[in-house]
């Protein structure tokens, strides 16, 4: 019955010039999230990729690209910093130390290559040190634009960064800046990160930054990070070097914590 009087009703405003109803339409299909993810994983594998020496990897103590007891320190590293950035929600980190020759560097590399076994994060590590860039050194690796043309948006990050197996991207300098405190505190390079971050979307971003205590390009740049942690070195960072880079650091942003590099005695006083 029900089915008869809606054919009747239907004839009848046909009859009387009224239209019936239009046929209900469907919804839109909702955009599958394993689309994007696939969407993703094509922007990461278009990133060139390179490989590494580990002989040129030793000779800058690069030793965390495989498990190792060498790597043991570096992945403890890791697994601190992960949980503890996860627990704040943070994911850019500043790896920057009192005064050059700290290790800085050695450990940003280490750190960047430990997360890189971790197959379920992925990660970025950028060559801030402008002034004196050695992330290209350590690695052996020439990228055909510098970081400092990706910063300013001559290039894209797309054409500049190079991968390292499916799940880090390195974003390093091929030659030293002149005027690299304009770039650091650009609201320009503020922006890019924020583009590179949401296009990509890295779980965690690593920046190798210069030493807080030999000029203003750390200074510059902090505000853009969730974190920092400061390398000192034994026997040589003096303890008001570190106080006072301490201090600077957490007037722009947090303190994740202070690394001791090169200590060489146990508890002992033993080697």
């Amino acid at each position: 019955m029900e089915k008869l009087q809606a054919a009747l009703d239907k004839a009848r405003k046909t009859r009387t010039g009224q239209p019936s109803a239009p046929p209900a339409r469907r919804p839109p299909k909702p955009r599958l999230a394993a689309d994007a993810a696939s969407a993703l994983d094509e922007m990461w594998e278009a990133l060139a990729p390179f490989d590494l020496d580990d002989r040129q990897l030793v000779d800058h103590l690069v030793v965390a690209r495989e498990v190792s007891e060498a790597a043991t320190p570096f992945d403890i590293l890791r697994t601190k910093a992960v949980l503890q950035m996860r627990h704040h929600g943070w994911k850019r980190l500043a790896i920057t130390s009192p005064m050059p020759g700290s290790g800085k560097t050695t450990v940003a590399c280490n750190l960047a290559l430990g997360l890189g076994r971790q197959r379920d994060l992925r990660s970025m590590l950028f060559d801030l040190d402008l002034r004196d860039p050695s992330v290209h050194e350590f690695l052996q690796i020439a990228p055909r634009h510098s970081i400092g043309d990706v910063l300013t948006g001559k290039v894209s990050f797309a054409e500049q960064a190079l991968r390292f197996g499916d799940n880090v991207a390195f974003s390093a300098a091929n030659r030293s800046e002149t005027d690299p405190t304009r770039l650091l505190l650009a609201e320009e390079t503020a922006d890019m990160l924020d583009e590179i971050e949401a296009a990509y979307k890295p779980d965690l971003m690593i920046f190798d930054l210069p030493s807080v205590l030999v000029n203003d390009d750390t200074r510059a740049f902090l505000k853009n990070v969730d974190c920092a942690l400061i390398v000192i070195r034994a026997e040589t960072t003096r303890h008001s070097q570190f106080d006072t880079c301490e201090r600077e650091i957490a007037e722009h942003t947090n303190v994740l914590g202070v690394l001791l590099n090169a200590y060489r005695y146990s508890d002992h006083g033993k080697p």
